[in-house]
């Protein structure tokens, strides 16, 4: 009962006002995924921990043994910046006896996104498909928190080879509009950077190290929503933490379940009919854009 008191909480405060995307809140959000790409490029120098569970051995442990673990990244999984927070999670799951090729085959096929990801993510299309970048558009919905609004949303993705072992991806929107009464007769899109404020912006990084015969997955989600008043910040911020945890725990581990279940079909085909395996040309980083960015 108290969690769903706090959901409708929750609700109020980011719906009872509208909120608008202010230039200064876009200057922190970039420098912020400016320094998220530098911890990146950090992770591949050979005296680093590439996946960031290394970093402990009993998380490690955990993941391998089944776990799905989700941290802060950082001391602080909230940051406070001008008229806006920044919300940073780093999740990583174990999938046993996979390959790379066998979850790229799933992270890349982004028409199944709407059956793998589903009830949070509505609809989903491949735009475009290049070796090592990918376009893509998903309608998301957000249940949780009783909302009846749906985001809109223009994804671009760019896979970067490490090693025949260790793989990364960057995504970001490039596109994001908020659909007020979604399903209702009433139903519109609103403006980018307009509307609720729940979700603004998403940059992510998700490393893929296949080692311990199976594949790690740790994702980092950074997102940006509108601020939240000083006084509500102490009981709703925990809200937001575990709505947090919730959402990106049932992502992964929807994510294992659908290599899983492809592992097991492609074993039942000849490896001709299996999905091809990746290429190993190595990509420069990426780029760090001023795009729109939304969270799931």
């Amino acid at each position: 009962m108290k969690i769903r008191s706090g959901l409708v909480l929750l609700t109020v405060v980011f719906t009872a006002h509208a909120a608008e995307l202010k230039p200064e809140t876009v200057k922190a959000w970039q420098e912020y995924v400016h320094a998220a790409t530098a911890r990146m490029q950090e992770r591949l120098n050979p005296d680093g921990h590439f996946l960031k569970i290394d970093e402990n051995r009993d998380w490690g442990q955990r993941v391998r043994s089944g776990e799905i673990l989700v941290l802060p990244d950082g001391a602080k999984s909230i940051k406070k910046v001008p008229s806006g927070l920044i919300h940073d999670w780093v999740g990583a799951v174990f999938v046993p006896h996979a390959t790379l090729s066998d979850v790229l085959s799933v992270v890349r096929d982004y028409d199944r996104y709407k059956q793998i990801y589903r009830p949070s993510v509505i609809d989903s299309r491949a735009r475009e498909r290049r070796e090592h970048e990918d376009r893509f558009s998903m309608v998301l919905l957000n249940k949780s928190l009783f909302l009846k609004g749906a985001l809109d949303s223009d994804y671009q993705s760019s896979y970067i080879r490490v090693s025949d072992r260790r793989w990364y991806s960057v995504t970001e929107t490039t596109r994001i509009q908020e659909i007020d009464d979604y399903g209702e007769p009433a139903q519109h899109a609103l403006s980018e950077g307009e509307g609720s404020g729940l979700i603004w912006r998403l940059f992510s990084i998700t490393r893929f190290d296949e080692r311990d015969d199976g594949v790690y997955i740790e994702l980092e989600a950074i997102a940006l929503s509108r601020d939240i008043p000083i006084s509500l910040r102490w009981i709703v911020e925990p809200i937001v933490r575990r709505v947090s945890i919730a959402s990106m725990t049932t992502s992964l581990r929807q994510t294992e379940g659908a290599v899983r279940s492809g592992t097991a079909l492609a074993d039942a085909k000849t490896p001709v009919e299996r999905y091809p395996t990746v290429t190993s040309d190595v990509l420069p980083s990426p780029r760090n854009s001023s795009a729109v960015h939304s969270l799931r």
